[in-house]
């Protein structure tokens, strides 16, 4: 095409083709900058604050004084911690596997074809996880009354004193555990949803070959839900180390520390003892130690890994 000391069509093209992407790309770059703006003030800001803090004796109300590593340190020496420590790990190495062990069992069943009336079962597992953690706290206070509770009603029944519960040290975390195993229901429709994968071919040729309903579960099930199985323990695990609610409502921590979890002696020495550069060391030893479980995860379920 013949230039006349004008730009050609296809030039002109080019030129206002360029201008409109650049006037999209700052439409929506303008569109974004709110959350862009929310994102750096609200998420990486104080990320960033807490890690300076963790290094600072700050009680809030005073200029931050650089003290080192004194704060990290003095934590391993501070007996409510390493409480608070013991007490989230026996949620993790006991309550998740429980409370997973039992979401995956229901869920097996209920995806059983020749079991009738799944369908209201399914509603009634679920229904728990709907109940908001304030009312769900003070229902679990009542039922574990040491006195009158349904829990210790129910054992009378067959000749068993039921325990203090919240009360006593011994029991209290397993307390715990029975609320987890009863907020089951996220884990248990994520199962079922899992299960749904399962090729019918599958369980087919297993029942040809003779296997029954346990076998066809551990062998063709379970292994292939591992992705599914690695997701629920994962998520577990992190909420262990947000557990903040529950053992606040029901507890304080107590009796005598036995549930004094992780983020609920965080939260007291940010917002009750002020605390805060002693908080943020806190803080981040729990962001360490959880990436760390959550790896070891991924290595024992070999996630993205076929099997040799």
């Amino acid at each position: 095409m013949e230039k006349t000391g004008k730009l050609s069509k296809e030039e002109r093209r080019k030129i206002n083709g360029s201008r409109m992407r650049r006037r999209e790309a700052k439409n929506g770059f303008l569109f974004i900058l709110p959350w862009i703006i929310g994102f750096l003030v609200f998420t990486i800001y104080p990320i960033i604050s807490s890690f300076y803090y963790s290094f600072c004796n700050y009680s809030v109300i005073n200029t931050p004084k650089m003290i080192g590593l004194k704060n990290y340190i003095n934590l391993f020496k501070d007996p409510t911690f390493i409480a608070s420590c013991k007490n989230t790990l026996f949620m993790i190495v006991v309550g998740v596997p429980v409370q997973m062990l039992t979401a995956l069992t229901v869920s097996i069943m209920l995806n059983y074809k020749k079991l009738h009336g799944t369908g209201w079962m399914r509603v009634v597992f679920f229904i728990p996880t709907l109940v908001p953690t304030v009312v769900a706290c003070l229902l679990w206070i009542w039922v574990m009354q040491p006195d009158n509770g349904v829990v210790n009603t129910m054992l009378s029944y067959i000749g068993i004193k039921g325990p203090g519960w919240l009360a006593s040290p011994t029991w209290s975390k397993p307390a715990f555990v029975l609320m987890m195993v009863w907020t089951c229901g996220n884990a248990l429709i994520i199962y079922l949803a899992g299960l749904q994968d399962v090729p019918d071919s599958l369980y087919d040729a297993a029942a040809i070959d003779g296997a029954g309903f346990f076998n066809q579960s551990i062998h063709i099930a379970i292994p292939l839900l591992r992705p599914t199985i690695l997701y629920n323990v994962v998520t577990a695990v992190i909420g262990v180390f947000q557990w903040f609610a529950e053992p606040y409502i029901m507890t304080s921590g107590g009796p005598s520390n036995s549930t004094m979890f992780y983020s609920l002696y965080l939260y007291q020495n940010a917002f009750t003892f002020f605390k805060m550069g002693y908080a943020s060391a806190q803080a981040w030893i729990m962001l360490v130690v959880a990436m760390a479980i959550i790896l070891v995860l991924f290595k024992v379920f070999r996630f993205g890994q076929e099997d040799a």
